[in-house]
């Protein structure tokens, strides 16, 4: 069963936009058993240009699903984001199957009626590439990633002695990502 939780951030959630986002992301069932027990929750917010924004997460054992999407019309994003969720959710259930055949086991949590692996759906590996684990802070990583061009930099946080990830938001701010233990 699906629980929903829809916020919005300089929007009021009428009961049509609950209801839409509701029906949409309900097309994901199909893809479950009918033990599926797992929250779901969009965010929509409104932007002073008049984009509007919806961001929808579900939370799932082993995975969880995310999409965004900004367009001046909200329920057309509920639609593009939606559509997102599926593509993740096929690839998703692509590979458990995958594991699960070469493991000779079939999952429980998904349903059993196979989906053909799109071209999308198959990861290619294009590079590997070797990279140094240097020692700095937060700042310097954030330095070297634009120094070199690239949206995300790995290094080694100085003051956790941990693998991090700094990386370049969309809003052109700065994230980085801590592993949990």
């Amino acid at each position: 069963m699906l629980r929903y939780q829809v916020r919005g951030e300089n929007l009021e959630i009428t009961p049509s936009i609950r209801e839409y986002v509701e029906n949409k992301v309900a097309k994901l069932e199909k893809y479950f058993s009918s033990e599926l027990d797992a929250n779901v929750y969009a965010n929509a917010k409104v932007y002073k240009n008049g984009n509007q924004k919806i961001e929808i997460t579900v939370p799932l054992k082993g995975v969880t699903l995310r999409a965004e999407e900004t367009n001046t019309d909200l329920y057309a994003a509920v639609d593009i984001a939606v559509d997102k969720l599926e593509r993740q959710m096929r690839k998703h259930k692509t590979r458990i199957n995958r594991k699960g055949k070469e493991k000779g086991i079939v999952s429980e949590a998904l349903l059993t009626n196979e989906l053909e692996a799109t071209e999308e759906d198959k990861l290619e590996f294009v590079k590997v590439k070797k990279v140094p684990a240097n020692l700095m802070n937060k700042e310097e990583a954030i330095l070297q990633m634009e120094l070199i061009g690239h949206d995300f930099f790995i290094f080694l946080d100085e003051e956790t002695s941990e693998f991090s990830v700094a990386y370049k938001r969309k809003d052109g701010k700065y994230g980085v990502l801590e592993l949990e233990k």
